[in-house]
């Protein structure tokens, strides 16, 4: 499947194996993972990066097969769920960024379309997340609220 805003169609990479059971050589329990995604959560950590944390740093290959429930659940039940989702939160950090660097270089042609297919990924996730109920029906996006939101 090509991509949104470039040529490129991706690029093919190895899949989990199919298993439905957390191996035995992972070395901690479910209990103890939760403990950590919850843990790295309150530090500050973004979702993707507990999950790749707990992957390199304490051999846990899947949050999902260690505990039964995907990280955004552990998440949820425990009532740590940010107001913006985190895909959605480097989406506005990023148009910020390129908003700053437009300010600074106004000829730059090539990052004004970028700022552009940036805001057009950001209306179209705000719109998923709306449908789904994870954000309210009257959040839009401006790059003023992106900016006080981000800062």
């Amino acid at each position: 499947m090509a991509r949104v805003h470039t040529r490129g169609k991706g690029k093919s990479s190895s899949k989990r194996p199919l298993t439905k059971k957390n191996p035995e050589w992972v070395p901690i329990s479910g209990k103890e993972v939760e403990d950590l995604v919850v843990k790295y959560h309150r530090d500050g950590v973004q979702a993707a990066q507990i999950g790749l944390k707990l992957r390199d740093l304490h051999a846990v290959p899947s949050v999902r097969l260690a505990t039964g429930k995907r990280l955004e659940e552990l998440l949820a039940a425990n009532k740590l769920t940010p107001e913006v989702p985190d895909d959605l939160m480097s989406l506005l950090r990023k148009a910020v960024s390129l908003d700053r660097h437009i300010q600074r270089n106004d000829k730059d042609l090539h990052n004004k379309h970028s700022l552009q297919n940036v805001e057009a990924k950001i209306r179209r996730l705000a719109t998923y997340y709306q449908r789904e109920g994870r954000l309210p029906a009257s959040w839009r996006y401006s790059l003023s609220s992106a900016k006080l939101i981000v800062e």
